[in-house]
């Protein structure tokens, strides 16, 4: 597959998979801090769409993105609602919420299996997709936590 700059941070970690509409996503461990039961978080009038709202979490308010909104993905009905998580990432000092569908498996990506995400996507500084992993005759989208979560770029630098 092409090569990526950032492949060997890619290869050099385990990453957490999950689904939204049936496709795969799958972001750094390391970034992940907790996975919770799926809440309703409380709206924030004038926020972005893909901002579900805040939640208490341990003593700290945590925004909740919607995955799907956040990915350009169609909104559906979830039919296994006790499947739906919310993975919590951690970066910079910052947590952010992020609903997903349901929390797969630990990859460990091989530089093999590594390629440049498709063209054609999102503008490219707000395109959280840095790379796709072939996985299981299918593809899974390897994401860039400071672009999914819509981190100041200064923070890009703090990992």
């Amino acid at each position: 597959m092409s090569k990526l700059s950032n492949i060997d941070a890619i290869t050099q970690q385990p990453w957490l998979a999950f689904q939204l509409d049936g496709q795969h996503y799958a972001a750094p461990l390391s970034h992940v801090s907790e996975v919770i039961r799926d809440r309703a978080p409380t709206p924030v009038p004038g926020a972005a769409d893909d901002l579900l709202g805040i939640c208490q979490l341990r003593g700290s308010i945590v925004p909740v993105m919607d995955g799907r909104r956040r990915l350009g993905l169609r909104s559906a009905v979830v039919h296994d609602q006790d499947a739906v998580r919310i993975v919590v990432f951690a970066h910079g000092g910052h947590r952010v919420g992020f609903r997903v569908d349901a929390v797969g498996e630990l990859l460990r990506p091989q530089i093999d299996a590594i390629g440049p995400p498709p063209p054609g996507r999102l503008d490219g500084a707000d395109d959280p997709v840095q790379a796709v992993l072939a996985w299981q005759g299918g593809f899974v989208a390897l994401l860039d936590i400071v672009r999914l979560c819509r981190l100041a770029p200064e923070l890009q630098r703090v990992a």
